[in-house]
């Protein structure tokens, strides 16, 4: 279980992004616990509603179907979210954008069959511009 890097949602495989919306969704639904995700229990839920719609609205640039955000719904509330520009600011720095980007690029060198070299591209110009 993993939140990805909120820069990196836009080149990730379509896997990877499906993927992440289950994750959110097993989050609102049980509150999982993670080693890799416990951090976020640290923020308020305004972070997680701000990654939540950074997910969305990549979902939705790339046409995926989103069949359902009852639980997304439920979880959040009231829906009096504040706005958060940097969700996960502390955590979501350089350094786990890097961890992150490596765990992508070998999905890319393992022949992940939805990582196309496009994508791969995208992906390590990101990384350049951010080094």
């Amino acid at each position: 279980m993993r939140l990805w890097h909120h820069s990196l949602l836009n080149v990730l495989p379509k896997s990877q992004l499906l993927a992440q919306w289950r994750e959110l969704n097993s989050i609102f639904a049980k509150e999982d616990r993670h080693i890799l995700i416990n951090y976020i229990y640290d923020y308020s839920k305004d972070d997680l509603f701000a990654y939540t719609q950074l997910v969305l609205h990549e979902m939705r640039a790339r046409s995926i179907n989103i069949r359902t955000i009852d639980k997304m719904e439920r979880y959040f509330g009231d829906g009096s979210n504040e706005k958060v520009a940097h969700p996960f600011i502390h955590h979501h720095n350089e350094e786990y954008f890097e961890i992150c980007y490596f765990n992508l690029k070998e999905k890319f060198m393992r022949g992940q069959k939805d990582f196309d070299a496009e994508r791969y591209e995208a992906l390590t110009k990101l990384y350049e511009a951010m080094g």
